[in-house]
């Protein structure tokens, strides 16, 4: 089982220690907890690269949460965490509480512009300023060399690269391809609020996601019109009610026409059931049609 630490200065003792310092750079994985195989893909690849030692946080972080989301009904399981992340190579398993991260007075956010405002920057305003303020935090407490992330979240992933670029920090932020069910739904921590027929029915955005490819494919480079090819799957599925559906060169923002990049993405966010998922994929290929 890991070592389970809920201060930094433990942290950092645990780190500098004979134990663990002795083995070499280390690698962490920032969760929110209630891990999965996504997440253990995460910390294996941590263990097999860095070949220190990897820590994993797990901490719920209510500054990426507004008004009305799932804050307080986000799943938690500590133990089950525990068990998951030990079987996957973690050493430490950091767990602050909100008042460890966020102590009386704490006054101070960190703000990505350009690539955090579209998608779910306009979707859920202040959710990135929330996730770099605690991600930074969890960067000087770890002091990793590398970091994993997961590109389920694709933008998430691409704001703290910008924000680790910006600020000079001394990390390598490692994006790791996303797991998924055998359906092609990918893998969540919310996807434990769906039952199995509705885990299902949420496959409807790897289909969609999976149509706008194959129209890719097929030569389109006009995004409106590989964005209805995504769109008209989507609304096969009466339950799926779309925030968005974009599809985005590198700078996360839809040209009229997409021209060939291997950062090019298609970017879906769904309400489904009273959860809202999301999902990603590459646009892969260089030919096409341009009118």
């Amino acid at each position: 089982m890991p070592h389970l630490i809920a201060e930094p200065a433990d942290l950092r003792a645990a780190l500098a220690g004979a134990a663990l310092a002795a083995r070499g750079p280390v690698g962490f994985v920032p969760t929110m907890g209630y891990l999965h195989e996504g997440h253990a893909e995460l910390i294996r690849r941590a263990r097999a690269e860095t070949g220190g030692p990897v820590v994993v946080s797990v901490f719920v972080n209510p500054l990426q949460f507004g008004v009305g989301e799932d804050l307080s009904r986000y799943p938690r399981d500590l133990e089950r965490d525990l068990r998951l992340a030990g079987e996957a190579g973690a050493d430490v398993l950091f767990h602050p509480s909100p008042e460890t991260m966020y102590p009386e007075g704490f006054n101070t956010q960190v703000s990505v512009a350009g690539v955090s405002e579209p998608l779910d920057g306009a979707a859920r305003p202040g959710h990135f300023t929330g996730v770099t303020t605690v991600v930074l935090k969890l960067l000087n407490m770890v002091s990793p060399q590398r970091a994993y992330f997961g590109e389920k979240d694709w933008q998430q992933l691409a704001v703290v690269r910008r924000m680790v670029q910006d600020l000079n920090v001394p990390v390598e932020v490692v994006g790791v391809p996303t797991v998924r069910e055998a359906s092609g739904l990918a893998l969540s921590s919310r996807n434990s609020y769906l039952t199995e027929e509705q885990r299902a029915r949420a496959a409807v955005l790897s289909r969609a996601l999976r149509a706008v490819q194959a129209a890719y494919d097929a030569g389109e480079r006009h995004t409106q019109v590989l964005r209805q090819a995504g769109l008209e799957v989507l609304a096969s599925e009466p339950e799926a009610v779309p925030d968005y559906l974009s599809v985005v060169g590198p700078d996360l923002r839809e040209p009229d026409l997409l021209l060939p990049h291997p950062l090019n993405r298609v970017l879906v966010a769904v309400r489904m059931f009273g959860v809202r998922l999301i999902d990603n994929m590459p646009l892969q290929g260089s030919g096409g049609r341009t009118a």
